[in-house]
């Protein structure tokens, strides 16, 4: 048994000056009157038996007997310095300046423990089950430390798409996409569809331009998220390198999540369409409000798929699988963070962009009136000016849309499979998840 003071207990510490295992000798029993000779104190019938040493502590401060110290033997050193907390000389340590604090005391190492230590942060965000603000704080700090390669990918993305929506807006697009007879109640039903279509036609082709630009940005900055998370940069080149096996694979997953929505709205809506008059008005307000809730639940089971997909390198089928896996039992909560997260990222950018609109539209030979004639041609001067302030406003939703999406997966993964102990043996962090380190939260 340890006998170093402090960690012995009442009953283990051998005699004193006597090695464990040997006897003493049996006292006599024909001693007159009980009577003890003069080198040995008497014996307390309550007190310790023949195999305790007479020199007996106080009670409630046991430690291993010590005698009086040698002449010419220097002093103990002093205790070591307080660690987790202040060790006053109480509890089963000796008392005294020399003495070291019990395991229990009050303001020892257990009065004094405020908790267990922080968990280990390799990288942007704690290994540990995040917080709102943590996921959000992550996706900011991304951006902000790795801005040379982050801002690099979101401005060449940017730049591409407003590129190509400018030339079409301004040379294919802008022609048939008059807006006048929408707003004319004299106008007959076919020109009403006929530039109803044009709306489409143009819209259309602009979203898609826009969601090719937007996955190629996600796919490149999810690996740069990922690697934030460890703590370890990442270039543009080593980004699309990772990111290119699995890109056409997110181009097919962003893809057939569209369709699955379009079919249910048209599921949901055609049927009051079709039957027409207040019934089928009725209808299609209640299918609509269906489709809404329906196409919901299903973007927001599937929203962990990218990031699995891009990171798993996972095919289609089995990344909405896991996705609707992590997702499940915590729906509401990654629909409220991403609903959070878009809100954030797209008031940030309508910020930006607003007044770059109101610029270019002012420079425009239209002026501002410009904006109340939806027939008004504003020209190349408001389609630059306008672009340059939407190429900024991508610049912020890009990384933070992105590094959501990828911060959520990584929490929810931690949530249900514990692998915050797999990020911190790639990032390096020694003995993470071993015996005696900080438990997860």
């Amino acid at each position: 048994m340890n006998d170093t003071p402090g960690w012995a207990s009442p009953g283990s510490a051998p005699s004193d000056g006597q090695e464990p295992g040997t006897s003493t000798p049996p006292e006599p029993t024909d001693r007159p009157g009980g009577t003890q000779p003069a080198d040995q104190p008497a014996k307390n019938p309550q007190g310790p038996g023949p195999q305790w040493s007479p020199q007996q502590p106080p009670p409630g401060q046991w430690s291993a007997p010590t005698g009086p110290p040698n002449p010419g033997q220097a002093p103990p050193p002093p205790p070591p310095g307080p660690g987790w907390g202040t060790r006053p000389p109480t509890g089963y340590g000796p008392s005294g300046p020399a003495g070291h604090g019990g395991y229990g005391a009050p303001g020892g190492w257990g009065g004094g423990w405020g908790g267990p230590p922080p968990a280990a942060k390799p990288g942007v965000i704690p290994l540990r089950p995040l917080g709102v603000g943590e996921i959000l704080d992550g996706a900011v700090s991304t951006m902000r430390t790795y801005w040379r390669t982050v801002l690099g990918i979101s401005l060449t993305v940017a730049i591409v798409i407003e590129v190509i929506v400018v030339l079409l807006q301004g040379l294919v697009l802008d022609d048939s996409a008059s807006t006048t007879a929408l707003g004319d109640a004299s106008a007959t039903v076919d020109e009403q569809l006929d530039a109803m279509g044009s709306v489409l036609l143009s819209s259309g082709v602009i979203f898609l331009v826009s969601l090719v630009g937007t996955i190629t940005a996600t796919a490149l900055l999810t690996a740069v998220t990922s690697r934030a998370v460890l703590g370890k940069p990442v270039t543009t080149g080593e980004a699309w390198r990772d990111a290119r096996p699995q890109l056409l694979k997110l181009f097919g997953l962003i893809l057939l999540l569209l369709a699955m929505v379009t079919v249910v709205a048209l599921v949901c809506v055609l049927p009051g369409a079709l039957l027409g008059g207040a019934a089928g008005d009725a209808l299609t307000a209640v299918g609509s409000i269906g489709s809404i809730v329906v196409a919901a639940s299903l973007l927001v089971r599937f929203s962990l798929a990218p990031p699995t997909l891009m990171l798993e390198k996972q095919g289609i089928r089995k990344a909405m699988a896991r996705s609707a896996k992590l997702v499940r039992g915590s729906w509401w909560r990654v629909f409220g963070i991403q609903v959070l997260s878009l809100i954030i990222a797209n008031v940030v950018a309508l910020i930006i962009a607003v007044p770059f609109a109101l610029v270019g539209a002012a420079v425009s030979p239209g002026g501002l009136s410009a904006f109340a004639d939806a027939d008004t041609d504003l020209g190349w001067t408001y389609l630059i000016v306008s672009g340059i302030g939407s190429v900024i406003g991508s610049l912020i939703t890009f990384p933070i849309t992105a590094g959501v999406a990828v911060l959520l997966y990584v929490d929810q993964r931690i949530r249900r499979e514990a692998l915050d102990l797999d990020l911190a043996r790639a990032a390096g962090v020694q003995g993470y998840g071993t015996p005696g380190t900080t438990p997860r939260s």
